[in-house]
Order: structure tokens, then C-alpha cells, then sequence
């Protein structure tokens, strides 16, 4: 590899299994949802232990569908995390409640089951968890809050398909979960979503939703039987997976237990040579969990000597991308001048959102191009 090569951040794990796949749709000539999305979500629901599994066209559709069906609304209040992507926050708003944060572990940016304690009030009408990075919540201690207080739980594992806690899969913690496909993510269709629940209610609740509020899918009012009359049940979203994606994911599935091992030893290779190095601290992994290893997250502590903006700009200046996952919602404009969160109210998830760099790690990654991230984030870090 040439010394100037790029480094990209992500690349997708993309090859005949998928492009014959999304061929054979392209032959089929039913491209939009149809069998194949139906054939994804018996096997999603299957992977994940659950009863039902909803495709959506986003992760941020599963988590809107999942407050709906819920009955979360106007007046309602829904606990999260500051440290997540926007959509989180943002689909609570979508419901008309109002986003309430609480702060994280410093250890693995997951949210502080002692801080959500005390987030908890007479209104709050869900809370939803953030498995940051792929690495499982406090699931017990945080389901006994939601248990006595009456609330669900809703998951956003967006990072976490193959994760588990404690034996039991992620995506079967809660009253619902909400996974991500996403063109970064690790199985991938370009976008994409499921919604995952084991309660009947929810997923009779969010299944019209997901198209326009029709009671029956597309594929279904054709067949043998004759055309089949459908009915506007409530007003829905434009939600629904099509079959090309379905497609996709159908093969990239085959492979993601594949995926996951060869992520996980790029993450012991990053470990074993960024110990220790002064200026990054390095995330924490609980024994009792299984962390589908989505990002490799550092945080550029104090005494590096430069800032996490300054270490990222050198690093992507010689040739390697970062990301940064994330900075504190709460203190995105919108979110301080609509609902007043300022700077301060939760000191854990700001000093996070100040220091923390995402490196490379996807399947395609070589041990050449990781030794190269590792060589040019330490030669950054010793330079100051």
C-alpha cells in the first residue's frame, strides 16, 4: 500500500453474494416490499430471539414506530442519552413529547442507570436506551427502574446487531429495539431498519404505520385469490424496506457472524498497541457482555496536548479518516433554544462529546492499513 493511500474510515463489505442477490430481484420485477423483505424478518426475528421484526427504511423509523405504538405523545416525556445520533432525540420530538437526558458512564458512554433514577418522573412515558459503540447496556439494573416506574424500554441498537447481554440477545431486552443498516453499519443495505419486539401489541400497532396506515402490504393484495381491497387503518409513514434492500441484507446476514470475528480482532490488534498511550484513553468492555464491536471509539485526554479537533485533523491530514460518535445532543442549537438545555447539566456526556474519535474498523480493514491508523495516531500524539 502506498504510503499517500487514504485510509478511508468505512468501507462496505460488498460482493457476488449481493450483487447476485439484488440481480435476481431485478429479474423478479417486484422490486418494492414484498416476499423477500417478508423472508428477512422471519430470519432478523430469528437472529435476535424475538417474536416479530418489522423492516423499516431506517433505524429512525424503527425507534418512531416503536414511541408510536407505544402510545408516546404530546405531554409525555421520554428518557435518553445525550451521547447518540440526533434521531434518537429527535424522533421523541417527531411524537411531540419532550426529550429528557440523562448523563452516561465515563467508562463506556452508556447511560448512568443512577442519573436515568433520578430522570424518571410522573410523565415519563418511555425510556430509550443507546448501546453506544456496540457494547450492551446496564440492562438489568436499567429495566428495574422502567419496571418501577411502569415504563418500557425501548432500545436503540442501531450499533449492536450482534451483540448480547448476559447471555440474551440485544434486540430482546425491552418493549421494543430498533436496529440500524445504514451504509457504516455492520451489515448494510445503503439505509435501512427493524424493529424488533416480543409483544403482539406493538408490532400489530407499528405495522401499518410503516406504510402509509394500510392494512395490507402491496405484494399481498395480488395473487391467486384475486385483487384485494385495502383500507387507511391510521395515518401512516412512508416507511417500509424494499425488496432490493431485503435482498441485500439477506446476504450480508450470511456472513455477519464472519464480520463480527474479524472486527473483533482488529479491536484486540488496537488494543494491544494503543495501551497505555498517553494522551487516548481507550473504552471499557464489561465481562458479561458480548459487544458486537460496531466502532473503536478513544478519547484524546488532557494531557495529550492538543485538542480531539486538532489530533483528528492531523490524522486525516496524513491520511486516515476519523469520525467523531458523538457530540452531545443536548447542546446542538436546536435542542439548547427549544428546551433550554445548556452547557453543564451532564458533565460526563459533554467532556465525552469533547474528546472522542472514532478509528477505522470494518471488516476490509488489513492488519497494514491498522498498523498504519496506529502508526499515524501515535506519531500525532508524540509530536506534541
Amino acid at each position: 500500500m502506498a504510503a499517500d493511500e487514504f485510509i478511508m474510515f468505512h468501507r462496505p463489505s460488498l460482493g457476488a453474494a449481493e450483487e447476485g442477490a439484488v440481480l435476481e430481484v431485478l429479474r423478479s420485477g417486484w422490486l418494492t416490499t414484498g416476499p423477500r423483505t417478508e423472508a428477512l424478518e422471519s430470519r432478523f426475528a430469528a437472529f435476535r430471539g424475538t417474536r416479530h421484526a418489522i423492516a423499516t427504511n431506517s433505524c429512525t423509523a424503527a425507534l418512531h414506530l416503536a414511541l408510536l405504538a407505544l402510545g408516546v405523545g404530546r405531554g409525555d416525556e421520554v428518557v435518553t442519552t445525550p451521547i447518540t445520533f440526533a434521531s434518537t432525540a429527535n424522533v421523541i420530538v417527531h411524537c411531540g413529547a419532550t426529550p429528557v437526558f440523562c448523563d452516561v458512564q465515563p467508562d463506556t458512554l452508556n447511560m448512568d442507570p443512577q442519573a436515568l433514577a433520578a430522570a424518571v418522573t410522573t410523565r415519563t412515558r418511555a425510556i430509550v436506551v443507546v448501546h453506544f459503540a456496540g457494547h450492551p447496556c446496564d440492562m438489568d439494573e436499567i429495566a428495574a427502574i422502567g419496571a418501577r416506574h411502569g415504563v418500557p424500554i425501548v432500545e436503540d441498537a442501531a450499533h449492536a446487531i450482534e451483540a448480547e447481554y448476559r447471555g440474551r440477545p440485544v434486540g430482546a431486552l425491552g418493549a421494543a429495539a430498533a436496529f440500524s443498516f445504514y451504509a457504516t453499519k455492520n451489515i448494510t443495505c445503503g439505509e435501512g431498519g427493524m424493529l424488533t419486539s416480543n409483544d403482539a401489541a406493538i408490532a400489530a400497532a407499528a405495522r401499518p404505520l410503516a406504510l402509509h396506515g394500510i392494512s395490507r402490504d402491496a405484494w399481498q393484495r395480488y395473487g391467486e385469490e384475486g385483487y384485494r381491497h385495502w383500507d387507511i387503518v391510521a395515518p401512516g409513514f412512508k416507511y417500509n424496506m424494499s425488496d432490493i434492500q431485503a435482498a441485500l441484507l439477506n446476504a450480508q446476514l450470511d456472513r455477519v457472524d464472519d464480520f463480527w470475528r474479524r472486527r473483533r480482532t482488529l479491536v484486540d490488534l488496537y488494543d494491544e498497541a494503543l495501551a497505555g498511550e498517553r494522551g487516548l484513553l481507550l473504552m471499557s468492555r464489561r465481562e458479561y457482555v458480548k459487544p458486537s464491536h460496531h466502532l473503536y471509539v478513544v478519547r484524546v485526554t488532557p494531557d495529550a496536548g492538543l485538542t480531539r479537533d486538532q489530533f483528528m485533523n492531523a490524522v486525516q491530514a496524513d491520511g486516515v479518516g476519523v469520525g467523531v460518535h458523538f457530540r452531545a445532543v443536548h447542546l446542538h442549537p436546536y435542542y439548547r433554544e427549544t428546551f433550554g438545555f445548556r452547557a453543564g447539566m451532564f458533565p460526563v456526556a459533554e467532556a465525552a462529546g469533547e474528546s472522542v474519535v472514532s478509528l477505522p474498523l470494518y471488516p476490509s480493514l488489513t492488519e497494514r492499513e491498522l498498523e498504519r491508523v496506529v502508526d499515524v495516531s501515535t506519531t500525532v500524539l508524540r509530536s506534541v
